[in-house]
């Protein structure tokens, strides 16, 4: 979360939290899109919807093809077009590493648009690829400028996060942001996630956080 532009068994849910019934709830629904052939579903939000990440989105943006990615999208992108370099670094590799094995660069990446008649791009919520051996994804997010500081991130973030918990691979979710950046923070304390370890950064002190399913909640 480096940039700014940078979610027996009757007996069990009757007495378990909401968070837990909710992530229970996100597994079912997950393993029956595997099932269908579904790897990153659209997700739904009182203000957003999260649309899956595709190569062809990513080429777009890269080029630099304002009109296709609005196309491609559906929606109007804001005035402030992410640069090459930002876009690489928030999927941590080039772009012929994403072409080369999308499936695993693109796991749970989505842009979040707005759910009002005009729709418009948000921001977006990418994790870095897909779990590694030990069960573990890094989520990050961008909100576009004009949409800061009106919740955007926390919704987008919190569907986002709750539906890679409910991936039977996803052992913990983690997230690095700023000691200085308290948006971000914010964002990620609200949600369960605890600080695991700092690094000296050129940008100041790194927190990196995680969170598991049994501490995630959702408000």
């Amino acid at each position: 979360m480096r940039d700014h532009w940078f979610h027996t068994r009757a007996r069990l849910l009757s007495s378990a939290s909401p968070q837990r019934v909710g992530l229970w709830r996100l597994r079912e629904r997950r393993s029956f899109e595997k099932f269908i052939g579904v790897s990153c579903p659209k997700l739904i939000t009182e203000r957003l919807e999260l649309v899956p990440m595709s190569v062809e989105v990513v080429e777009a943006v890269l080029d630099g093809r304002r009109s296709d990615t609005e196309a491609l999208l559906g929606a109007k992108m804001p005035n402030a077009w992410p640069g090459r370099a930002l876009v690489e670094r928030a999927f941590l590799a080039r772009l012929d590493a994403v072409r080369a094995d999308p499936e695993h660069r693109l796991w749970g990446d989505r842009v979040a648009l707005s759910r009002e008649a005009a729709r418009r791009v948000i921001g977006s919520v990418v994790f870095h690829g897909g779990p590694d051996e030990t069960g573990l994804v890094e989520v990050a997010y961008g909100i576009e400028e004009e949409s800061q500081q009106q919740g955007f991130g926390f919704e987008a973030v919190s569907a986002s996060v709750a539906w890679a918990l409910a991936e039977p691979r996803v052992r913990a979710v983690r997230a690095s942001t700023f000691t200085w950046h308290l948006a971000s923070r914010r964002i990620l304390e609200k949600l369960g996630f605890r600080v695991v370890a700092t690094e000296d950064d050129l940008l100041g002190e790194m927190l990196k956080y995680e969170v598991a399913p049994s501490a995630f909640r959702l408000r």
